[in-house]
């Protein structure tokens, strides 16, 4: 089992974010490093956080936590630095404040999703109480129906009794 360095580690693994966005067959094969050692210290990086495409190559297409953690790490930055971090990643400024837009806007109407929430469960229960109200009609016209065939078999057998003595 080879050991890498933390250098070595850092260098392969930049060619699988952006702007390389090389997969993880062709990183392999021209580092000489197994397929399932780079998945590997990819899933670790998203462990920690970093923003690390998955099979998707555009950055639109990453995870949410991605790209919550992309707004994270440029909440502080200046704007020559966002601007070095987006060539870094392979990002755009404007996906950046779209995703920081959509976060936000998360955020706000988390009291108008609470109160949809509640109007949905409300309805959710008349709508229980109706099918338990029509199931217990139909379980009674079940059981008459039940009955009235066993009494019928009764009143036949009954009838054949009676002409068979007479």
């Amino acid at each position: 089992m080879a050991r890498y360095s933390q250098e070595r580690k850092e260098s392969i693994l930049k060619k699988l974010l952006p702007p390389l966005n090389m997969t993880v067959a062709e990183v392999a094969h021209s580092e000489g490093v197994s397929s399932k050692t780079l998945y590997h210290w990819r899933s670790l990086l998203r462990k920690e956080g970093q923003p690390v495409p998955g099979k998707k190559i555009t950055s639109n297409d990453w995870s949410a936590q991605a790209k919550l953690a992309v707004i994270i790490e440029t909440a502080s930055m200046s704007e020559t630095e966002i601007s070095r971090y987006c060539r870094e990643k392979g990002l755009f400024r404007e996906q950046i404040l779209e995703w920081k837009k959509d976060c936000l806007g998360g955020f706000q109407s988390s009291e108008s999703q609470t109160k949809t929430i509640k109007n949905q469960a409300k309805a959710d229960r008349a709508e229980i109480k109706s099918l338990k109200r029509e199931l217990r009609y139909k379980e009674k016209a079940l059981a008459e129906t039940a009955a009235l065939l066993v009494l019928r078999k009764k009143l036949n057998a009954l009838w054949e009794d009676d002409n068979e003595e007479s």
